[in-house]
């Protein structure tokens, strides 16, 4: 499955509630320099680290973001 794929599948199960909520992290920490996003988990650098420092609301905040972006 691919990486996307994958960060699909486990935005739709953060969506309907999976819980301790997972990183987006799938290990392909690349950087896209005309999106600012990381090419395998569509985060922001500050999304990614303030990450660990964060509550599950905002955990699913950024999920919900991940999933619109995957689809643009």
């Amino acid at each position: 499955m691919a990486s996307i794929d994958r960060v699909a599948v486990c935005a739709r199960q953060v969506a309907a509630g999976l819980t301790p909520v997972p990183s987006p992290c799938v290990s392909i920490c690349r950087m896209g320099p005309e999106s600012g996003l990381c090419d395998g988990c569509f985060r922001t650098l500050a999304e990614i680290t303030q990450w660990s420092r964060q509550d599950d609301v905002y955990k699913r905040d950024v999920w919900a973001l991940v999933a619109q972006r995957i689809t643009l």
